[in-house]
């Protein structure tokens, strides 16, 4: 029996050993998983209303904003308010991928993702558990 539990241990060693060699993740997918667990801690806020809410009462880790919004007083309020209360802003390219990242699609039986609306702002209020995504998105904001 003690010889089983040695290889099962030798083979939970090798999976880790596997894992760590895949390199550190790019400040988007970092960004991904961790609206990915905000969403499951039920600690997103989406949209115009409820970001400036968050941001204004300084419940905010971090703020996302999409860089292609047509209106310049939504990008200015969202800039200002993030700069007055010291909270993190990144920007992103594109709405629906902000919309799909921050749950606002359905999926379906195979996975992806269908009738996305598009996003132009997200408040982390809640992260969830500590991660390597929150590190590397750390680091990024402390080498800006």
């Amino acid at each position: 029996m003690s010889a089983e539990g040695d290889v099962a241990a030798e083979v939970v060693e090798v999976a880790a050993d596997a894992v760590a060699p895949r390199g550190t993740m790019s400040v988007e997918e970092a960004l991904q998983e961790v609206l990915k667990k905000a969403l499951v801690h039920d600690g997103l806020a989406r949209g115009l209303r409820e970001a400036a809410k968050a941001l204004d009462r300084r419940q905010a880790h971090l703020c996302v904003l999409v860089e292609t919004c047509t209106e310049k007083e939504y990008i200015k309020l969202v800039e200002a308010l993030c700069a007055e209360h010291n909270i993190n802003l990144i920007k992103v390219s594109d709405a629906k991928k902000l919309g799909e990242w921050a749950g606002l699609c359905k999926i379906d039986r195979e996975g992806n993702a269908r009738k996305v609306v598009g996003c132009s702002c997200v408040v982390v209020k809640d992260i969830g558990e500590d991660s390597e995504a929150m590190n590397v998105l750390l680091e990024y904001f402390r080498t800006r």
